[in-house]
């Protein structure tokens, strides 16, 4: 991992550079994990095995290592494979973190597996420190609050990274678009309004720099119109690296205190968690967790 972590078309920033030798890389089935163009980027390996023969090794890796917690941080799309290392998880006894935008822990099915195997999960769909989604959201949730009338907005984003790639396929976005719409307009779900929110090119030369562009269109008082334009430039990967931290290390709090199923502290951390509540409060919540 230490080699591979610099190895492109990894283009993240280096913000941190002394890591050790100890962190092991094994193949996992590829299922539905890259596209057509991430191919052209990424060599999958060849490996012949059944889903059934990868479940086993997996399982048996991650119960053989006594790991606290499995962190899905795979592509856009890839329902198949989410599926399948959610349920590996679940085989373990391993606590859970989906980072993508398939609806594995905010739903009752899986939400339900974890609890019965007396596990943690959180989810789903990582937010940035300081985001499109975070921005967009407080954006809302203030000039609503504030009385005005909210006729359209869009959020635009574009960057370089192989996760830009990969999401040119419009295929693999519909979860997408719906987590980040959702997490935007329930902070006024008392109003109606036009929505387009997500991912809309990739532009190479800017690697792992997002820019988000955010318009909100509307009218104050008298019915006079108002408009706010924004924009956002942000490294992506330690945006949403920062996050994780949190959510690891509050995951570990659930397993210490014999805690399972969906955890609420979700809402803070997630754009698509099972209740989407108010930031504020969700943060209450998150510094309860910490501080006990």
């Amino acid at each position: 991992m230490s080699d591979a972590i610099f190895v492109e078309p990894n283009n993240a920033k280096i913000f941190f550079n002394k890591y050790k030798n100890s962190t092991i890389v094994r193949p996992g089935p590829i299922l539905d994990g890259l596209t057509t163009r991430t191919k052209e980027k990424v060599k999958g390996h060849n490996l012949k095995k059944s889903i059934a023969e990868w479940e086993k090794s997996i399982v048996t890796e991650l119960k053989a290592k006594k790991v606290d917690v499995l962190l899905s941080y795979l592509p856009v799309g890839s329902k198949s494979a989410s599926i399948f290392y959610a349920k590996c998880a679940i085989k373990a006894k391993t606590a859970y973190a989906n980072a993508m935008p398939e609806f594995i822990c905010s739903s009752d099915k899986f939400s339900n597996l974890f609890f019965k195997a007396g596990i943690p999960c959180a989810g789903d769909d990582i937010k940035s420190q300081v985001g499109a989604t975070i921005i967009h959201r407080v954006l809302i949730d203030i000039i609503n609050k504030r009385g005005l009338k909210i006729d359209n907005t869009f959020q635009l984003n574009m960057g370089g990274n192989l996760d830009f790639l990969n999401m040119l396929d419009e295929d693999r976005l519909v979860s997408k678009r719906v987590s980040k719409t959702e997490a935007v307009i329930k902070n006024a779900s008392n109003q109606k309004f036009n929505t387009k929110i997500g991912p809309s090119d990739y532009i190479e030369f800017l690697n792992d720099n997002k820019i988000c562009f955010i318009e909100i269109n509307g009218r104050q008082f008298g019915g006079v119109p108002f408009k706010l334009e924004l924009k956002l430039s942000v490294e992506d990967s330690p945006n949403s690296a920062g996050v994780m931290v949190d959510v690891v290390r509050l995951l570990k709090i659930c397993l210490d205190k014999k805690l399972k199923g969906y955890q609420d502290f979700s809402s803070f951390y997630f754009k698509h968690p099972k209740k989407n509540i108010n930031d504020g409060d969700a943060y209450k919540d998150v510094m309860s967790m910490f501080v006990n």
